[in-house]
């Protein structure tokens, strides 16, 4: 009997392997979220998935009862990953309001956690699905509470809390979209003034060097 060998790769973009391929779930999904990213929901099709990995198609229903079921799941995927990383760094432990604004800077920095590309994608999916559209909603509300209850945890009161989180959270996005092509350098050396405009307080040095010190941890 010929061996098989399995198929289980983070990089959709390597070249298919060849001979009797044994693909997984997750490689359907590596494939469609990668798909999802590049070329949008249209193209998230189980016959393009399968070509692409150059496999039959049947072995897509042994992981999935239908194309929905995989669209469902890129969605679990991003609330398990993006929203659970902006969530996570809010509710980190922090001594004072500009260390936890640097642990929710870092949420959305680290590409181990939180993916832009796909934010993006998910978004613009919602352009095209009510569905899709609520889900984000829900995952937008969630994060929001979680970055409220940062400001609220430190004294501030509910109101205040709530637009505060709402310009931190809302700004964080739209920068995020503006897809600026800033180095991080640059980035980094405004830090301490974004901090300022988020709390009014100014974040120590040593909250500054430990800040550095993580970004500096996701540099390629």
């Amino acid at each position: 009997m010929a061996r098989v060998t399995p198929l289980h790769r983070d990089d959709p973009d390597k070249e298919p392997l060849a001979g009797n391929v044994r693909v997984t779930k997750q490689d359907w999904l590596n494939v469609a979220l990668d798909t999802l990213i590049t070329d949008g929901i249209e193209q998230v099709k189980v016959l393009a998935l399968a070509d692409r990995m150059s496999v039959s198609r049947s072995s897509f229903y042994w992981y999935f009862k239908s194309r929905q079921d995989l669209l469902d799941a890129l969605l679990d995927h991003w609330l398990a990953t993006n929203t659970k990383a902006i969530i996570t760094a809010a509710e980190k432990d922090a001594r004072t309001v500009t260390e936890a604004v640097c642990n929710i800077f870092i949420g959305f920095v680290d590409p181990n956690q939180f993916s832009t590309t796909l934010d993006f994608a998910i978004r613009d999916w919602a352009r095209r699905s009510g569905k899709v559209r609520r889900v984000i909603d829900t995952s937008d509300a969630q994060r929001l509470a979680a970055i409220t209850q940062v400001f609220e945890r430190f004294g501030y009161p509910s109101d205040e809390s709530l637009i505060r989180a709402k310009v931190l959270y809302y700004m964080q996005i739209g920068y995020n979209d503006a897809d600026l092509q800033e180095p991080m350098d640059a980035r980094q050396s405004q830090v301490g003034h974004y901090i300022h405009a988020f709390t009014g307080q100014h974040a120590s040095e040593a909250e500054l060097t430990a800040f550095r010190a993580a970004i500096g941890a996701f540099a390629p």
